[in-house]
């Protein structure tokens, strides 16, 4: 494998330069004096930042991009290899390295380097992290899978002491990593278009887990089954967080007295060890975030954070784009939510969160992510979708895939109504635009979710 050398920069191109992670990434090695460039399909706001730091982007990924003086490419796994520059590349013999091997080259260059993993939450969670790390007067520098406002993006570039990023195990690209404090959030059934069962899944975390050096922390959440699976024979420092259960060891960090406000705030007291430390009342809805915000609890100790700063940042932590993101109120009177939930597991947590919230109707407008979850979890789907009182489906957005499976948004809509939930489905985000302006109303809660464009169609009726 390619190793860049920090001290020696070179030409570095990016193939999906665009992307959240990637462009990320880009602009910590264009900080570091790199010669960075790369390409996308479509100009956006990403790129439009990455090119007024002085970072040439393509658009439209082409052969003749690719220059042969480029020290090594970096790609992302859904690039193919029948891509155009992808055979360039291989033509040249212009080395190529992973996104996920470039972070954990990069990892490797800071005094602490934080990794957070699980099926659901790494964006949340890992905001939270870097909120508190902030609040503590370090300089960290972050990657988060998601726009933080606090940092005015994806993408914090500080001092060489402190490294947060989001651990991924789609393709086992966590793998590639070298976190001294890792975190694993949960661990269930997703990417089957990847690996072959739970089994499959939970191997790969414990893979991870093994990742943590002696000195380091791996902090997991106890309400994993069979936790002790992940932790039995690591060197390092294991602590837990999680709910109570009788039928288990009680966690090192859990909470207690919890309480939700009309917004579906939660406040609550933190346990540690069985000693109540401190309390905590939260600016993001929903029993999810207690959990999240545990860990972040924990990873915060684990870093020596004063208890202090940790608990302002928490409690002024107000979210990042897309999760459960306020977005305002329709002309007819309608309060927006924006969420990319886009798993079963993180759709009941979301509607959970909403149901605690005022409201008339609760509405959802879903665009399922990708064919092949959208097969694998369909009636786990329609189940978690008739938690709201009304659900619209969009068409399944395809990302990497192509619609061979004989699953689509239509027959997840009749799934709905199955379980007795209204449920309507349109071809087109005009068309549902149209439908939720003669039928929401004042006093409903409307959340458009999933992990496409669907925020798009909160974007056009505000507009109004």
């Amino acid at each position: 494998m390619y190793t860049l050398d920090f001290s020696k920069p070179c030409r570095v191109y990016f193939v999906g330069i665009g992307g959240i992670s990637m462009s990320g990434l880009a602009l910590i090695l264009k900080n570091e004096g790199f010669d960075v460039s790369g390409s996308d399909r479509d100009r956006s706001d990403v790129t439009d930042k990455l090119e007024s730091e002085g970072i040439k982007v393509f658009y439209g990924q082409k052969a003749e991009n690719i220059s042969g003086d480029t020290d090594v490419a970096v790609l992302t796994a859904a690039i193919r290899p029948d891509n155009p520059e992808y055979l360039e590349i291989e033509r040249l013999g212009i080395p190529r390295i992973t996104r996920a091997q470039l972070l954990g080259q990069i990892m490797r260059n800071y005094g602490l380097s934080v990794g957070i993993s699980g099926t659901h939450g790494k964006t949340t969670t890992t905001s939270m992290i870097s909120e508190i790390l902030m609040a503590a007067g370090t300089d960290p520098t972050i990657s988060v899978g998601g726009m933080l406002p606090s940092i005015g993006g994806n993408i914090r570039i500080g001092a060489r002491d402190y490294f947060v990023t989001e651990a991924c195990e789609y393709t086992n690209s966590f793998l590639d990593l070298f976190p001294d404090i890792a975190l694993i959030l949960n661990v269930e059934e997703d990417h089957l278009d990847f690996f072959k069962d739970l089994d499959d899944i939970r191997s790969s975390f414990r893979k991870f887990a093994s990742l943590v050096p002696g000195k380091g922390t791996l902090i997991i959440n106890s309400m994993i089954e069979d936790t002790d699976y992940f932790t039995e024979g690591l060197a390092c420092n294991v602590v837990t967080f999680g709910k109570n259960d009788p039928s288990k060891k009680i966690p090192d960090y859990t909470a207690d007295n919890i309480s939700f406000d009309e917004a579906g705030h939660p406040s609550f007291d933190v346990v540690i060890r069985g000693e109540k430390a401190f309390g905590l009342s939260l600016s993001v809805p929903g029993e999810h975030n207690v959990l999240n915000a545990l860990a972040a609890a924990a990873f915060a100790d684990a870093a020596g954070v004063d208890r202090g700063k940790t608990i302002g940042a928490l409690n002024g932590f107000r979210g990042t784009d897309r999760r459960f993101q306020y977005k305002g109120v329709l002309s007819g009177g309608a309060t927006l939510i924006d969420d990319y939930a886009h798993h079963p597991t993180e759709i009941r947590t979301t509607l959970k969160a909403a149901l605690s919230v005022k409201h008339r109707d609760l509405w959802v407008v879903f665009q399922p992510h990708t064919y092949s979850r959208t097969k694998a979890f369909f009636d786990d789907f329609a189940d978690a979708l008739s938690m709201a009182d009304k659900v619209v489906l969009a068409d399944i957005y395809a990302a990497r895939e192509k619609d061979d499976l004989g699953v689509s948004s239509l027959l997840l809509s009749e799934a709905v109504k199955k379980r007795n939930t209204e449920s309507y489905y349109f071809k087109n985000f005009e068309e549902i635009a149209d439908f939720l302006r003669k039928n929401c109303q004042e006093g409903d809660l409307l959340i458009t979710m999933g992990a496409g464009d669907v925020y798009k169609i909160g974007d056009m009726l505000l507009k109004e």
